[in-house]
C-alpha cells in the first residue's frame, strides 16, 4: 500500500509542477505560493475533519509539535523558493533539481535520523545526483 500511494505523491508531484508553471505566468510567485498554500490548507483540514481526528490535536506533545512548526516553516520556505525558480526558470531544469532533494534526505536521513547505510541506497544516490546534474546541463 506504501508504495501504491508513494507513486501517487510521485504523480501528483509531476502535476504540481507542470499546473504551477503555467498558473504562475503574470502572477507573484509568492501569491502563487499563498494560494496553493490556502488550498492545501483546506484539503487537509477537510479530511482531518471528515475522519473525526482533529480531536487528536490535544494529545501532541511539545517536541512533536515543535517539530512540525518547524517542518512547516521548512515547506514554506521550499515552496517560496520553488514558485520563483519555476516563474523565471525552465521547469525541466527546475524540477530534477528541487528532487535533488531525495538525495539531500538520503543523507539527512543517515546523519541525523541515524539510518542503515547501503550499498543500495548509495548507488541510488549517486544515479540521481548523476541524472540531476545530467538533466541541468
Amino acid at each position: 500500500m506504501w508504495a501504491l500511494l508513494a507513486l501517487l505523491s510521485a504523480l501528483f508531484a509531476a502535476l504540481t509542477s507542470i499546473l504551477a508553471k503555467i498558473g504562475i505566468e503574470n502572477v507573484n510567485s509568492n501569491l502563487a505560493t499563498a494560494i496553493r498554500t490556502g488550498v492545501v490548507l483546506i484539503m487537509t483540514c477537510a479530511v482531518v475533519f471528515a475522519t473525526g481526528k482533529h480531536y487528536e490535536i490535544t494529545n501532541i506533545g511539545y517536541k512533536s509539535l515543535l517539530f512540525l512548526i518547524l517542518s512547516g516553516i521548512t515547506t514554506g520556505l521550499s515552496w517560496l523558493c520553488y514558485y520563483k525558480a519555476l516563474q523565471i526558470g525552465e521547469a525541466s531544469k527546475v524540477i530534477p533539481i528541487d528532487k535533488f532533494s531525495i538525495v539531500i534526505g538520503m543523507i539527512l536521513a543517515f546523519v541525523v535520523l541515524k539510518e542503515t547505510i547501503t550499498v543500495k541506497t548509495i548507488i541510488g544516490g549517486i544515479l540521481i545526483t548523476l541524472g540531476t546534474f545530467v538533466l541541468i546541463f
